[in-house]
C-alpha cells in the first residue's frame, strides 16, 4: 500500500511540473485584408513577443522571446510566475498586437496573434535621426529611412 502511495505522489509531482506556468502560442502575418501571408512569401521568424507581468516585482516583470520560422513561441522555462500579463507581438512593417492574460500556478496560457501588414503609404518615418535606435518608436509602426547625405 505504501508503494502505491509513493507511485501516486511521483506521478502527481510529474504532472504538476509539466503544467508549470508558461505563455505560448503562434504569430501569423496577414495582409491589409486579414488574409494570411504564405510562409514562402514572408516568415514570422524574428517577430518579438514581450510578456510583461503587471502584478509582480521588477526582477521578474518581463521577458521577450523570438518567434521561430513556423510562427511559434514559448516563454523561457521557469521564468513565468502566476499573475496578470500584457503580451505584445511586434514586427517592423506590421501593426503591434497586445493581449492581456492571467497565468495561474499550474497552467499555461495560449496567446494567438495575427499581425496586420501596414500599407506602405500609412507607415510613419522619422527623418533626421543619427542612428537606427533613434528611429525606433514602435517597431510595428515605423518605416526606417536611410540617412540623407
Amino acid at each position: 500500500m505504501n508503494r502505491a502511495k509513493n507511485l501516486v505522489f511521483v506521478v502527481l509531482t510529474l504532472v504538476l511540473a509539466a503544467c508549470s506556468p508558461r505563455i505560448y502560442g503562434t504569430v501569423q502575418l496577414v495582409d491589409a485584408s486579414m488574409q494570411p501571408i504564405p510562409l514562402t512569401q514572408e516568415s514570422p521568424q524574428g517577430t518579438v513577443v514581450n510578456m510583461i507581468n503587471t502584478t509582480t516585482s521588477l526582477e521578474k516583470a518581463s521577458q521577450a522571446v523570438s518567434v521561430d520560422a513556423e510562427g511559434k513561441y514559448e516563454s523561457i522555462k521557469d521564468y513565468i510566475i502566476p499573475g496578470m500579463y500584457k503580451v505584445e507581438a511586434s514586427r517592423i512593417g506590421y501593426m503591434t498586437d497586445t493581449q492581456s492574460v492571467e497565468v495561474t500556478k499550474f497552467g499555461g496560457k495560449k496567446v494567438e496573434f495575427k499581425l496586420k501588414k501596414i500599407p506602405e503609404g500609412k507607415r510613419k518615418s522619422i527623418e533626421g535621426s543619427t542612428s537606427d535606435e533613434d528611429k525606433i518608436v514602435n517597431p510595428g509602426e515605423v518605416n526606417i529611412q536611410p540617412p540623407t547625405m
